[in-house]
């Protein structure tokens, strides 16, 4: 059994190998990346997060479509989109989220940018920042996400919640991407609000699968407290930070898948 201190070299090691501009091109995080306008990457960053599942590959080109789709000016076209505009985004499908899903996306996301100039108000609801992590900025979100009068139900899976135990993995991801800092060129750095310490990580097949070989994660249900607790465990090695874990625990993943590392 590996001891704290060879645990905590292993994370590092992975951390600083894949916490490199390098990592970019091949994840979904390639597709804020694009942008240079803060809100541009809030809108294109929260749509490639909702829409990461499946292969990598497959996620980037459909999140490419949508960009070009909205004339790869997210912002623009969500604010100023007339009704004539919206048969641009008719057809679209990736897995289960249709049309149906991205025009109500669309409708939400314009209110929220006329309420607030960033989605990071959205995610500060209430009193979600005095909380030690971001479970109730996470439950408050879909609370608004889910209570318009255009909501549809078939939606509602797009956008989880902890309030029905779920991990909420691409969420905490999305969040991941735009708190954590900007340093190594990864992250963005974008919102100041939340800190890096109250983020949990993203549980993906990689990252559960590798946490629990390395006795990161004991609970049997990959949900909610799951999250938290791997969260928890991250602790010791970053109190401030240990969702950069995030990348060390995928990259050891897909280093092992590839035959490149083995535990």
């Amino acid at each position: 059994m590996a001891t704290p201190n060879d645990l905590q070299q292993l994370l590092d090691t992975h951390f600083e190998q894949f916490h490199q501009p390098d990592f970019i091109p091949h994840d979904p995080i390639s597709i804020p990346h694009r942008f240079r306008k803060k809100q541009d990457i809030e809108i294109s960053g929260f749509i490639a997060a909702v829409l990461a599942w499946g292969q990598r590959k497959t996620i980037i080109n459909k999140c490419t479509e949508l960009m070009e789709r909205m004339d790869n000016a997210p912002h623009d076209f969500i604010l100023h989109h007339q009704s004539a505009d919206l048969k641009k985004l008719l057809g679209f499908k990736h897995r289960t989220f249709n049309e149906e899903d991205l025009l109500y996306f669309v409708d939400f996301l314009k209110y929220c940018y006329k309420e607030h100039n960033s989605l990071e108000e959205w995610f500060c609801l209430k009193d979600a920042l005095d909380a030690p992590n971001i479970e109730r900025g996470l439950i408050y979100f879909n609370e608004a996400f889910t209570q318009r009068d255009t909501f549809p139900q078939r939606t509602g899976k797009h956008v989880a919640t902890p309030a029905r135990k779920s991990a909420c993995k691409r969420i905490n991801m999305y969040l991941r991407w735009m708190v954590r800092s900007a340093e190594g060129g990864v992250d963005f750095g974008l919102w100041k609000k939340i800190s890096p310490a109250q983020l949990i990580c993203p549980c993906d097949v990689h990252v559960d699968r590798i946490a629990r070989r390395l006795d990161l994660l004991t609970r049997k249900q990959t949900d909610w407290l799951a999250a938290v607790e791997l969260t928890e465990n991250l602790k010791a090695f970053d109190p401030l930070d240990p969702v950069k874990y995030d990348l060390a625990l995928f990259g050891i993943g897909v280093n092992e898948k590839n035959g490149d590392f083995e535990l």
